[in-house]
């Protein structure tokens, strides 16, 4: 045996002191890799739309209703698994029901923590009770351990469950211990929750839903460029700062900055007032929902949606002149503007504008910030530097999350790896090197963390300009367009200027050989591999389905966010993976929570088949599970240095 080896040995016998421990433990990993595998959920492109990713991540995706039929199957009416189904997503809010309408109460609480041990003890049987152990709450871990499992030395097991939760009736402690195993079902029921993108902008409450992941057991995160939009905003970029606060603007969510994050917007509104005073905005009227906006805020609110936007022109401008390398000069369209005349000049042909009235840009310099819109941006910045949550919110972006993922044989990534018109990928400059493929991933994620973390100022600018790069260059992987047009959206008409090309991964996805080719950039090889991809809306409606390229590539953005509903005609689709294969869940609009309580309505979704296996997969089929298999290796080694006598037990 190399002495290497020997060493590394001697420290695992540490863990390890005896043969008997060594081979316990390999006993009880072979045992934990003939486990079924986990479920994996799959949600993308949330935007803000806290309610439904709420109740689509507490239902599973269906997740928990075929528990609830697996346990049950007839032997239950439909409204009775119904009730079931609510009190687990919804068991602090149930209760509060119940407990007003129900005559027999404690009959009641008998009843439903019956069933809700059954379906805990469904939930639960793909895995060790030491992971299920760990999940417990720690007020009833005892009481929940001995309902899941008996004890064997006890004759009649009814009795004693019986006892069991006479007892927690008698005491008062029903409502809690149903609340205990209500969460613990869901807990059970999703192994694991990948998000591919897009938590920000649009929808009125991304903040909420960041706080939910944090508490989330197990996650990670794929960014989106609207993601890294925000990250870039929290890290100091002015130009992401300007983006974030005009979407916000745009779709009357300010006060996510205001509430949500306690950004101070009374400079900007000051800049406004003072600016566009007269100014009727009209080219920057607010797409808003009228059930959450207050429409007194509408006319400052459109008077600051203006003054940024002009801002962010500036800064944009600004970063495309320090950075040749990004050939993005044709987005520079302050200078092409003739005020005098009221038009503008775009790719040679010249259009009027629909405003005229530009009173903070100087002709003969376009792109310099007027002295109270600096203060603007520096007090902004100062703002979104120091704002404790968000920067809590990101930090957790950066740990758990990156630009792409690959996970038991999934490649995971938000918009597109950019490719060339024969299906090449796309060598991209980035600050004098070319990079292409899995690497141009790599590198981009290596300066976005530079840009947050480093020490060093020269990098971190780099890595500052960096996430704006990613936020809207033709060459980014997660914004998959040839330009942004939003200057032409605020002041153009004609429609022509206002179109965005897609990269021509878009037109390629349903090849194979360019699939298999992105796969296996990404170290993916076989017929099980699949990539899986947010960002560009799935028109349902239309007949578009989610499976491309013959289920290799699954595109899962079907219009989470109820600013593309009308667009996609579905409320978004989620994916679940689980070890009979995997399904798309296609769902219509969430109504409300009140409606999911009182009435029992739940997220109707729509099956889509993708694959089923045909042999149930099992932990030993996962990436943990080749993990566990290199420990198994390694500790046969350490019992064969037992026996050899090259380590001695220290019994």
């Amino acid at each position: 045996m190399e002495e290497r080896d020997l060493k590394y040995l001697k420290t695992m016998a540490r863990q390890y002191p005896t043969i008997a421990s060594a081979a316990t433990e390999i006993i009880n990993l072979q045992a934990i890799l003939s486990l079924p595998k986990g479920t994996e959920h799959f949600m993308t492109d949330i935007h803000g739309e806290y309610e439904q990713f709420q109740h689509i991540l507490k239902n599973g995706s269906g997740a928990i209703k075929r528990k609830i039929q697996d346990e049950f199957g007839n032997a239950f009416s439909e409204a009775e698994k119904k009730s079931i189904a609510t009190l687990i997503y919804y068991p602090e809010l149930k209760l509060e029901q119940v407990q007003q309408s129900e005559e027999d109460l404690e009959d009641w609480y008998s009843v439903m923590l019956y069933r809700l041990i059954c379906v805990c003890k469904n939930a639960s049987s793909k895995y060790t009770r030491s992971k299920v152990r760990k999940a417990l709450p720690k007020d009833f871990a005892y009481v929940i351990e001995e309902l899941l499992n008996g004890r064997p030395d006890v004759s009649d097991q009814e009795a004693y469950y019986n006892e069991i939760i006479h007892s927690v009736i008698r005491t008062g402690r029903a409502p809690e211990l149903i609340i205990a195993l209500c969460n613990l079902i869901r807990r059970l029921v999703v192994d694991h929750l990948h998000v591919v993108g897009d938590i920000f902008d649009r929808g009125p409450y991304p903040h909420m839903i960041m706080d939910s992941l944090m508490e989330h057991h197990s996650v990670d995160i794929q960014w989106g460029n609207h993601d890294v939009l925000w990250m870039g905003a929290a890290a100091g970029n002015t130009a992401c700062i300007a983006n974030v606060l005009r979407i916000s603007a745009k779709y009357g969510n300010l006060n996510i900055l205001e509430d949500g994050y306690g950004i101070n917007l009374v400079p900007l509104a000051r800049l406004a007032m003072t600016q566009y005073a007269d100014d009727p905005c009209k080219c920057f009227s607010l797409d808003f929902r009228e059930e959450e906006y207050d429409v007194r805020d509408a006319m400052l609110d459109e008077k600051m949606h203006k003054a940024i936007s002009i801002i962010q022109f500036k800064l944009e401008g600004q970063l495309i002149e320090k950075h040749p390398e990004f050939h993005m000069e044709d987005r520079r369209l302050l200078h092409q503007m003739d005020l005098e005349k009221g038009t503008v000049v775009i790719e040679g042909v010249t259009y009027p504008l629909k405003d005229k009235c530009f009173p903070t840009i100087d002709p003969k310099n376009p792109y310099q910030l007027t002295a109270e819109e600096n203060d603007v941006v520096e007090r902004l910045k100062t703002a979104f530097v120091n704002c404790e949550r968000l920067q809590k919110h990101v930090r957790f972006l950066l740990t758990k999350g990156s630009l792409y993922k690959v996970y038991n044989g999934n490649l995971l990534y938000h918009g597109c790896v950019p490719l060339n018109e024969d299906g090449t990928f796309t060598e991209v400059d980035i600050y004098g090197e070319k990079y292409s493929g899995k690497e141009l991933y790599d590198v981009l994620e290596h300066y976005v963390r530079k840009g947050y973390y480093s020490l060093d100022k020269e990098e971190k600018k780099k890595g500052l300009d960096i996430f704006w790069f990613i936020w809207e260059n033709k060459n980014s992987p997660v914004f998959g367009k040839q330009k942004m047009t939003t200057f032409e959206r605020y002041f153009v008409a004609d429609k022509k200027t206002h179109v965005e090309p897609k990269n021509p991964y878009y037109r390629l996805l349903e090849k194979e050989e360019i699939v298999n080719r992105i796969l296996a950039e990404f170290g993916l090889h076989g017929e099980e591999c699949h990539i899986i991809n947010g960002h560009i809306p799935v028109e349902s409606k239309k007949g578009e389905s989610p499976i491309k390229c013959n289920g290799k590539l699954l595109i899962i953005d079907g219009g989470f966010s109820k600013a593309y509903q009308g667009k996609t005609g579905i409320a978004g689709y989620t994916l679940i993976y689980n070890s009979y294969g995997l399904v798309i869940a296609a769902h219509e609009p969430f109504e409300s929570v009140e409606k999911a309580v009182q009435e029992g309505r739940d997220v109707h979704s729509h099956r889509l088949l993708v694959e089923h296996v045909v042999k149930r997969k099992t932990v030993a089929d996962t990436d943990v599970g080749r993990s566990i298999q290199e420990n198994i290796r390694e500790l046969e080694k350490l019992l064969q240095a037992y026996r050899e006598g090259a380590i001695v037990e220290n019994a």
